[in-house]
Order: structure tokens, then sequence, then C-alpha cells
């Protein structure tokens, strides 16, 4: 990609990207381009799949969770093509790295919606924490503890008892209690890997 090029891409998503600056939105146009695959066919996207995405959040950011990893690929895909473009790369780390905590409260929100109703459902609360929690060995039904954590999130976050979770009732809770923004599993990075991949990134911003 050549520089006015550059220039000028930085420059649109600069205004949708709201927490990067230009030189950091050029870094990370660059990386992203260092990290896809150029496509054999000239007309393909140009994009990062699923399978290298998800390398991504486990090897900079440290996830583990292939239900999690999943949902945050799609978050990322915001026009569900199963590829993340340059646009979706920028303006999806502006959440995930530096969002504000409305902006995360949304993305988490849509991430642990598995199914898109507008809802997470006890059935999605329990899949999600059945597969965040370590298995213990152990005599009893894991699936019954599971199930008894379920209904004491629902108790804490579900304010119109509904037996769901609508996005206000989310809001709500983690508004009282921030530490429920990822009730259901790991989906934001922590602090130290997103500083890691923030210097790792912006190391050019330092020598301009």
């Amino acid at each position: 990609m050549n520089r006015k090029k550059l220039q000028n891409l930085a420059e649109s998503l600069c205004r949708t990207a709201k927490h990067f600056n230009k030189i950091e939105v050029e870094c990370l146009i660059k990386l992203f381009y260092t990290l896809v695959v150029e496509p054999s066919d000239r007309h393909a996207i140009v994009g990062l799949d699923r399978n290298m995405f998800r390398n991504i959040l486990h090897v900079t950011f440290g996830m583990t969770d292939d239900m999690i990893m999943d949902r945050v690929f799609r978050a990322f895909d915001t026009d569900n093509d199963s590829c993340v473009s340059v646009t979706e790369w920028v303006e999806g780390l502006s959440i995930f790295l530096r969002g504000t905590l409305e902006e995360k409260m949304k993305y988490c929100f849509e991430v642990y919606d598995l199914n898109g109703d507008g809802y997470i459902s006890r059935e999605e609360m329990f899949h999600m924490l059945k597969n965040s929690l370590l298995k213990q060995p152990s005599e009893e039904d894991p699936d019954e503890g599971i199930k008894d954590l379920v209904e004491i999130t629902l108790k804490k976050m579900d304010y119109d008892h509904d037996g769901k979770l609508s996005y206000t009732d989310f809001e709500k809770a983690v508004r009282d209690e921030n530490l429920l923004l990822e009730a259901f599993g790991p989906c934001l990075p922590d602090i130290k890997s997103s500083m890691a991949f923030e210097m790792q990134a912006f190391r050019e911003t330092g020598d301009m």
C-alpha cells in the first residue's frame, strides 16, 4: 500500500475509531497487512479469517476459550462476511483496547448474546459458564453447580425478573458493579497484554 493510500485510509478510520490518533491508525493498518496472507485471487477479500484472528486472540491476548474467541471474531466482523477487514480491525481494536465503559458493555453483551436475539438466556449463561470454568475432578455433577451459578447470576443481574438478561439489565448490573462486565467469560484483553500489544504495534510512533 503506497503512502498516499495509507494516509487517506488512516484519515477516514480516525473518524470512526475515535480512540486512536492518525499515526496509531497507520501503525494498525501496517500491522494488519503484515498479518494477512495475500489472497491468490486478486478479487478476493483481503482480511483475517476466523483461524488467523483466533490465533491473534490466543497468542497476543492470552484467550483460551474457543466459544468466546469465536464470538469476539463475530463482534469484530460487523458485515458478517467471515473475514475481518482492515476497517473492522481498526474499529474493533479501538473498543477492544481503549473503549469507554459504554462501548465495552455493548461489545461484551454482543459477545455473550450467542444467538443474537437481544437477550442472554439461561441456556447461553450455562454454556458460557460451563465453557469458561475449569473442569474440577469431583464426584458431583458439575452441571448442577453451574445451574446454581446461573441462578445466582440471574438473581443479581435480572432486574425485571423475566428469567433472562436484556441489555438494560446487563448495563444496570455492570454500572453497579464493574466486575460483572466479563461475567460470562473473558472477552476483553487484560491490562498487561493490551499494553504489550500497544507497545509493539505503536513502537514506530516514538520514532516519528
